[in-house]
């Protein structure tokens, strides 16, 4: 099953889960109040996030003088995306990772750190800018943004259901059912509800790696780089917000035997063996 029909399919279980609780919690009206309340709250943070991301990590813009080489080659693999060329972003910091941030191709960035451009080659620096001008290609910030309003809304029902099955609100008592029941579901909805959402990110990571071979003409530098920022994770942690992981190229924050159900990116490992094969394909 290829990683867009992955993503369709999550998509679809999230909106299953959104109607069955809105449905449970006060049929249209709880429903179309739920995503109401999340469109509100996830679509300003799609529109703002950007500049929101950029500022919580001290980001500059990178010049042509301060950096041809990396303009130059997002300039080329960008027109092959056939997307405007996006705007670069310099993190200082010695962690090395990188990132694709904006609301559509036109409004894009590609943020690099300090310590990327270190440790890199040129050609691996390359297959890393391939991968991330794969996002904006693919729009995964959109995608990822309706993931968010999706679980959002979830998570509001699954609270409000809480209550209602508790002291019986909005219901008459040959309506009430088992308390006990819509109890757990209201405790389980939003931990599936987080689950679909970390497969989605996944999904796109996938995506954005085979982009990323394709544009940068050699999955192995993107896979010599992948194991590179894996391994220097480890050693140099970032300075940020966990609320942000999703959005690098390899995990920045390590946490302690989490289960990989809720892990927003694929193992390093799998990733790269999946762009081996890619090489091997001659692709």
């Amino acid at each position: 099953m290829t990683s867009n029909i992955k993503t369709l399919l999550f998509l679809g279980l999230l909106t299953g889960l959104l109607l069955f609780l809105g449905g449970l919690m006060g049929g249209r009206t709880g429903l179309v109040l739920a995503f109401g309340f999340a469109m509100v709250m996830n679509v300003g943070s799609y529109w703002y996030s950007d500049r929101i991301v950029l500022k919580m990590y001290k980001a500059r813009d990178l010049s042509r003088g301060d950096a041809p080489h990396i303009h130059a080659v997002v300039e080329e693999m960008a027109a092959r995306a056939g997307i405007p060329k996006p705007r670069i972003a310099l993190i200082p910091q010695d962690a090395p990772n990188a990132f694709a941030t904006g609301r559509n191709p036109e409004n894009a960035v590609v943020a690099v750190t300090r310590g990327i451009v270190a440790i890199l080659n040129p050609d691996e620096l390359k297959g890393v800018l391939g991968h991330e001008l794969g996002h904006i290609a693919n729009r995964d910030i959109l995608i990822q943004t309706v993931a968010a309003v999706l679980a959002g809304a979830i998570v509001f029902i699954a609270n409000m259901l809480q209550w209602t099955a508790i002291f019986g609100i909005g219901r008459s008592d040959g309506e009430r059912g088992n308390p006990l029941a819509a109890i757990a579901l209201a405790i389980l909805a939003p931990i599936a509800a987080a689950m679909i959402q970390m497969a989605i990110s996944r999904s796109r990571e996938y995506l954005a790696d085979e982009a990323g071979a394709r544009l940068s003409g050699d999955p192995l530098h993107l896979a010599g780089a992948l194991g590179k920022l894996d391994a220097a994770a480890e050693r140099v942690p970032l300075q940020g917000s966990p609320a942000t992981e999703n959005m690098f190229i390899v995990s920045p924050f390590r946490g302690s035997g989490a289960s990989s159900l809720f892990a927003t990116h694929p193992p390093v490992a799998e990733r790269i063996a999946r762009l081996r094969a890619m090489a091997g394909r001659g692709r």
